[in-house]
């Protein structure tokens, strides 16, 4: 089971990825939050198999919540997730840390696909 945090400031966007998630055999959603502050948190109480995390939120960013991700716990996979199909979000995401980034306009199938390849030590970059 892939235990996962997600990590999004929008409840409806959330609720979503939940869903396919938790429809998903082998995945599990196992905490939600709405910001950076608050994942990091969870993340320091709680033991993750793969975060979730909105690259764009108010107070503190997907980026910057990313970078104390990594000093807390380096090899912790996180996917992040955009609005910004741009290359350059991709980009700093991927040299903050990443494992792998994602647009939000995909499909539930691609979602799975990425944290099934990111869980698997592979690194995932949205085609778009």
């Amino acid at each position: 089971m892939i235990n996962i945090l997600i990590a999004d400031d929008h409840l409806i966007v959330r609720e979503g990825i939940k869903r396919i998630i938790d429809d998903t055999p082998g995945l599990h959603t196992a905490a939600e939050a709405s910001g950076g502050q608050e994942a990091l948190e969870l993340i320091w109480k709680n033991k993750y198999d793969l975060i979730l995390l909105d690259i764009s939120m108010p107070g503190q960013n997907g980026l910057q919540t990313l970078k104390e991700i990594k000093k807390h716990d380096k090899d912790l996979p996180v996917l992040m997730l955009s609005m910004h199909a741009e290359q350059q979000y991709a980009m700093r995401a991927i040299k903050a840390g990443a494992s792998g980034y994602l647009t939000k306009d995909t499909a539930a199938t691609q979602l799975v696909s990425a944290i099934r390849k990111i869980n698997d030590g592979r690194k995932y970059i949205s085609p778009e």
